[in-house]
């Protein structure tokens, strides 16, 4: 198959077999036995991060600034929800576990999109499909600044997903597969670094914008279906890629270009079966890792700690801050240390953050709200290319694209999931606001064990602030350790070795059950 082409992009395809009739009885034992080996960290000499920069030519550049502005605003976009929980469910009279439904919707049709989108930008390339996408955010944006009902706003969301899971594929094509190899591992890490800019921006136009009218909430909306404009008219000024131009002209010296990238396709399917499963299940795994610590943490430290607006603000700056160093940073390490160790040591100091993350009350929240983030997105900034570098080069949109948002698919629930457990743990009201416990979920390395114990709790007072799940009966099946760092909701020095001690195991055990495994397959 002349037209099936196949890069050596670099040592992430290492111990991934590929499955063929004759090789099917070895095929999952050879893949089994390559795991711990190929995790050894190469140690290449570390690169100039300024020669590497320099490599890149002007029209490589502008392929990645477009992808960039582009994956951006997404972010952008998707955030206006998670920065307006509040708003919103004063608006809609609901709680705000409704609310978050339209967070869930994103995730859930992003995988749609990315079927529907991935397959365009493969078949007839990157350009009009990308244009397309962005014309869909400016009316989805606008739509839902102008929702009058609950009904409208989850509709409009639902749609956005569709919009929103079309574009990252085709972003981290446009910016990357043109990219000069060595280089790939920061621009990668940069690129990625668009989701938290994007979070960042959101961060700051929502103080500017949000409740500072008449009209609450729907100036934020209304805003975001601007700059999609300027990034549409940036596009139309550049070609296609020049990777996509060679294999269309192989697809055309074929003949029947149709039949060619249907064959494509067939021939990608039954050689890497195993890997497109393997890259859904890690991108479920980021995926709750990124969306469980950042969609409602704003809400949470507003309404659990009392944190002022601007506060809150502040706070999201600095965490985001920390994201766009941490991805940049790890993108880069994994040039050096390789891609899967680099993700694995990072998610593994973050998960040991979630519970200062969570539980300070005070302006120190700041620190680990930016080191959260850095270890969060740092292991995100290795995605792009690593997903890349993984996939056939034939179908590269469609296999980065519906891998990260199938995984967007498993998770996409994370967001709902913990404002429905933290409503079962109610704190003192503030005036006609009602208050909960989210950092208590978010930190949990168990939720459902949580869940079904909120929900056997007899009392419907607040859980006393000393008391920890084996004491409340339900899940007493369960070992103590893994709970406790979820149920102590201060930060004491007095009791440090005690919290140390049964987080560190806490978190092992989610990391060995959630994260870890996935990554090291």
């Amino acid at each position: 198959m002349a037209a099936y082409d196949e890069e050596k992009l670099g040592d992430s395809r290492k111990g991934f077999p590929r499955s063929t009739n004759t090789a099917s009885k070895t095929f999952v034992g050879t893949y089994i036995a390559t795991r711990l080996p190929t995790l050894k960290p190469p140690m290449r000499k570390a690169p100039n991060p300024f020669k590497l920069l320099a490599m890149l030519n002007l029209q490589q550049w502008m392929f990645f600034l477009v992808a960039f502005l582009a994956w951006s605003w997404d972010a952008f976009d998707f955030f206006t929800v998670s920065l307006t929980v509040e708003q919103l469910s004063e608006e809609f009279h609901k709680q705000p576990s409704q609310i978050t439904w339209g967070i869930t919707l994103v995730l859930m049709f992003r995988s749609v999109g990315s079927i529907i989108f991935g397959i365009a930008s493969d078949r007839y390339g990157r350009k009009w499909p990308f244009i397309i996408n962005n014309l869909l955010f400016i009316v989805l944006e606008l739509g839902t600044g102008f929702c009058n009902t609950y009904s409208e706003f989850l509709a409009c969301r639902a749609l956005f997903g569709i919009a929103m899971g079309g574009l990252y594929g085709n972003a981290a094509a446009t910016a990357l597969e043109d990219c000069p190899h060595e280089a790939r591992g920061l621009i990668s890490g940069m690129l990625q670094q668009g989701y938290a800019f994007g979070y960042l921006l959101a961060t700051a136009f929502a103080r500017g914008l949000v409740d500072t009218t008449p009209h609450g909430w729907r100036p934020l909306f209304w805003f975001g279906a601007c700059p999609p404009v300027l990034i549409i008219l940036f596009r139309l000024c550049l070609p296609e890629t020049q990777s996509y131009q060679e294999r269309a002209a192989v697809r055309k010296a074929n003949g029947n270009l149709t039949s060619t990238f249907v064959a494509e396709g067939r021939v990608a399917l039954k050689r890497h079966w195993l890997l497109l499963i393997y890259l859904v299940l890690l991108m479920a795994g980021f995926n709750f890792m990124s969306h469980g610590s950042q969609d409602v943490y704003p809400f949470m430290i507003q309404n659990q700690y009392n944190f002022s607006h601007n506060a809150v603000t502040i706070i999201q700056v600095v965490a985001n801050l920390g994201a766009i160093t941490g991805g940049t940073v790890i993108g880069f390490c994994s040039q050096i240390f390789g891609r899967r160790f680099s993700i694995i040591v990072i998610c593994i100091i973050g998960g040991l953050l979630l519970y200062p993350y969570t539980f300070i009350t005070n302006q120190r929240i700041m620190a680990a709200a930016f080191f959260e983030q850095f270890c969060v997105q740092g292991a995100w900034g290795v995605v792009p290319i690593h997903l890349m570098e993984l996939s056939p080069g034939s179908f590269r949109t469609f296999v980065v694209g519906t891998s990260y948002q199938l995984g967007n698919l498993i998770s996409s629930a994370s967001s709902t999931i913990e404002t429905t457990i933290g409503e079962r743990f109610p704190l003192p009201p503030k005036g006609r606001t009602k208050r909960y416990e989210y950092g208590k979920v978010i930190v949990s390395p168990a939720p459902l064990p949580l869940y079904l114990d909120s929900v056997n709790t007899t009392s419907t007072k607040s859980v006393n602030h000393g008391t920890t799940l084996m004491e409340m009966g339900s899940a007493s099946s369960w070992p103590a350790s893994t709970f406790t760092s979820s149920c102590l909701p201060s930060w004491d020095r007095k009791n440090w070795a005690k919290i140390s001690g049964s987080l560190m195991i806490g978190i092992w055990l989610r990391l060995r059950g959630r994260r870890v495994w996935l990554l090291w397959l």
